[in-house]
C-alpha cells in the first residue's frame, strides 16, 4: 500500500509517495532526483550509498524510505556551501588526489564528515575505522586517509565544518 510521506533531505522537504518496501537510495535517486548518492552493491557491502541520517552515516540501500520521515537526511549534494562552492572536505579530497572514478567518493566523504563532526581530532586508526564500510576499488586508501586528516587539521585550525 502506497503512502505519502515527507522526507527532509538537505534541509528541504519533499513529499513522496512510497511503498513500505521502497529503499531510501531509490527514492533519493529516482523520486527526488539527487543522483550524488550512488547505488553500488545494493547489499550494504560497499558504502557507496552512504547518507547522513540525523548526523549518523547510514547505508541508504538497506534503509526503508518510510522509516526516514521526520528525520534529517543529508546527501553529498547537501554539504556544499550555500554559494555552490565545495565543502572543505570535498576540496581536501580533490587536493589529495583521493578521487579517481568518484563512485565511492560521496559515501566516503559523508562517512568522514560524520567522524569529524563528532571527533574533530581523530587518530589515523579512527579514520580508517570510520571509512571501513566504504570500498574504493580505484585509489587505495592512502590519499583518502590523507585528505580526511587534512580536513581534520583545517577544522582544528579554523573551525571549518
Amino acid at each position: 500500500m502506497k503512502q505519502l510521506i515527507t522526507l527532509n533531505i538537505n534541509n528541504q522537504n519533499y513529499d513522496v509517495i512510497v511503498t513500505p518496501m521502497d529503499l531510501l537510495v531509490d527514492v533519493i535517486r529516482k523520486a527526488i532526483g539527487l543522483t550524488g548518492t550512488k547505488k553500488g552493491c545494493g547489499q550494504g557491502d560497499c558504502g557507496a550509498c552512504t547518507v547522513l541520517i540525523d548526523g549518523q552515516p547510514k547505508l541508504s540501500c538497506l534503509t526503508l524510505a518510510i522509516t526516514c520521515a521526520d528525520k534529517k537526511i543529508i546527501t553529498i549534494e547537501g554539504i556544499a556551501n550555500e554559494d555552490g562552492t565545495l565543502h572543505p572536505i570535498q576540496d581536501a579530497f580533490l587536493d589529495h588526489g583521493a578521487v579517481q572514478c568518484g563512485f565511492c567518493t560521496p559515501g566516503m566523504i559523508l562517512s568522514a564528515k560524520a567522524l569529524i563532526d563528532r571527533n574533530p581530532n581523530p587518530s589515523q586508526k579512527e579514520i580508517k575505522t570510520a571509512i571501513s564500510g566504504n570500498t574504493c576499488r580505484c585509489t587505495g586508501y592512502i590519499n583518502i586517509v590523507s585528505a580526511i586528516e587534512s580536513y581534520a587539521n583545517l577544522v582544528a585550525e579554523k573551525g571549518a565544518k
